[in-house]
């Protein structure tokens, strides 16, 4: 066989049985049973001769502090010279809850397929067609994304296999992408680490993420993925009588407020060369009583999720101090309009109530609890974290409450008890990332979509378009960077849990810098019970395209 020619005929069914026994793993985001992939990779890996004999070229890769002691697993096909694509995915699941009664059937596809079959009628009428003409695969995960996984996975094998390799190729499966990506941030630093060791020239990275279509008839490419940032917003109020209403400032109105001028804001929303990031939209908000009385809540807070085309977190958090800003004094002009009313229907004079609109940043609110509490403050903030911190692993409390808890701690050493809001970042951070942005590209990646393209439409007739970021959030976030002391002082200010729970290796990542691409199955519904990915990709045409890419791009050549 010569070199990097592989037996499509044998590599489809080949697919077919890892997929099988990899979505048989219940490996859901953010518990223990993630570990569980670690066997799989094993047993697999095992039974491939080149790795059964090099056992220097695969392995697991610990997260560094991860309470649940996960591991990124890798494998690399090591070829001659320098040159190496390195292709990733996600081996974690979401949950089964809206399975129902077919909980047990969710990691089985065929049986899946047949109790489907017998209920079809609750299904969509798009779902109820695919199922009916068996061209999708159903299950959990199988889509999102074991899929793509299981086509890596057993073209590495094919790769293993070929006599005088010519370059290099490494297979990285990580966990966590659904949650806050620890798997790839992790990843970020083996592949440091194998470049230095090994000597690699890293050319591309390889996401196989499922897509989307918008028409039916065209794939996509993503030549990058939009980031994604999570402003928190913390409302200190004024307490008082809930007959007393004008004695008080409620919170909740002021978070109202901004949840109002952001949920779903078009003006949030990134645009970039005929792309648009969706708006933002809130995914956490409470006040803080946690039993009845007759008083407001102290404070409000609650956070949202905004994806980016080109946002920094500079601007991002500008942005947010405006609508803050806004949103403030709105509440307050509103309260003393109707509190002249009141005083009016009362015969009382009309006085200006004592609020004024004062909005923080997290930074400026720890720098005025530094200036009045000292090294004290220090020390007890730093205490506070640590325990916050053990809470947050033990499942006592979530990262959200967590970042609020220490807001809380600041708050002691505060003097300044008029209302304001304070705000900041949660984690995660996701950087946009897009090969239109980074400087480095190899020649040999240049311009992949435009080659699979042509590729595509000879081999299969199939046409595939191009689009700069693939808007599902993915890995790819954390494959290149420009500056990373900036990145990192870009987030560090307004972030409170960065650097102990929650950390981007950002100098790993500028020393891995690579253009990156999604080549993937088409997929659809993601996350649903319908979750289900096109059996045709997925044993044929994906596997030929990824192919395809790899061949062009270890060629060394700007094909």
């Amino acid at each position: 066989m010569k070199n990097h020619d592989i037996d499509f005929a044998v590599l489809g069914g080949r697919i077919k049985e890892i997929l099988y026994e990899y979505v048989k793993i219940q490996s859901f985001t953010n518990t223990e049973k993630e570990r569980e992939i670690e066997n799989f990779f094993e047993n697999h890996f095992n039974q491939v001769t080149y790795f059964r004999e090099h056992h220097e070229f695969w392995g697991t890769y610990p997260l560094e502090n991860d309470p649940l002691k996960r591991n990124v697993c890798w494998a690399m096909v090591k070829g001659k010279g320098k040159r190496t694509v390195t292709l990733v995915h996600h081996y974690d699941i979401v949950d089964i809850e809206d399975f129902k009664t077919l909980k047990s059937f969710a990691f089985s596809p065929d049986q899946l397929r047949k109790e489907l079959l017998l209920h079809k009628d609750m299904l969509p009428e798009d779902a109820q067609k695919d199922l009916e003409e068996d061209t999708f695969l159903f299950c959990r995960g199988g889509c999102d994304m074991k899929a793509g996984g299981s086509i890596q996975y057993a073209l590495l094998e094919s790769y293993s296999e070929l006599a005088d390799f010519d370059g290099n190729v490494i297979v990285i499966g990580v966990p966590d992408e659904e949650n806050l990506s620890a798997g790839m941030r992790a990843a970020a630093k083996l592949l440091a680490e194998l470049k230095k060791k090994y000597d690699l020239e890293y050319i591309m990275m390889i996401n196989s993420e499922p897509h989307q279509r918008k028409d039916f008839s065209k794939g996509v490419f993503s030549e990058g993925t939009v980031g994604k940032m999570m402003p928190f917003v913390y409302v200190r109020g004024f307490l008082s009588h809930a007959g007393k209403v004008f004695e008080g400032l409620n919170p909740v109105s002021v978070l109202s407020e901004i949840v109002t001028r952001t949920e779903i804001n078009m003006d949030f929303a990134d645009a970039v060369n005929g792309e648009a990031a969706p708006p933002p939209t809130w995914l956490y908000m409470k006040d803080s009583k946690d039993r009845y009385d007759v008083s407001m809540p102290l404070t409000a807070r609650g956070c949202f999720s905004v994806l980016t085309l080109k946002q920094t977190p500079s601007e991002l958090l500008s942005e947010v101090k405006r609508v803050c800003q806004e949103g403030f004094s709105t509440v307050i002009d509103r309260m003393n309009r109707n509190y002249a009313a009141f005083c009016q229907k009362t015969g009382q004079t009309v006085k200006p109530l004592p609020w004024s609109a004062k909005v923080v940043n997290f930074k400026e609110l720890y720098e005025e609890a530094k200036a009045n509490g000292g090294e004290s403050l220090v020390r007890e903030y730093e205490t506070a974290l640590q325990e916050i911190l053990k809470d947050m692993e033990a499942g006592k409390i979530n990262m959200i409450e967590g970042n609020f808890c220490l807001i809380e701690k600041i708050y002691d050493y505060i003097e300044d008890i008029s209302p304001r809001v304070v705000y900041g970042l949660l984690p995660p951070y996701y950087p946009n990332v897009s090969n239109i942005y980074f400087d480095g590209i190899a020649p040999a990646a240049r311009g992949m979509s435009e080659k699979l393209s042509v590729y595509a439409q000879e081999v299969y007739h199939q046409e595939y378009t191009k689009e700069y970021f693939y808007t599902g959030i993915c890995d790819l976030s954390y494959i290149n960077i420009d500056d990373p002391q900036k990145q990192r002082a870009s987030v560090a200010d307004s972030m409170p849990l960065l650097g102990q729970y929650y950390d981007i290796p950002f100098e790993e990542i500028k020393e891995i810098s690579m253009a990156g691409i999604n080549i993937g199955p088409w997929g659809k519904d993601f996350h649903k019970l319908t979750e289900r990915v096109y059996k045709e990709d997925l044993y044929e045409r994906t596997p030929h395209i990824l192919d395809a890419a790899i061949k062009m791009l270890l060629k060394g050549e700007d094909n």
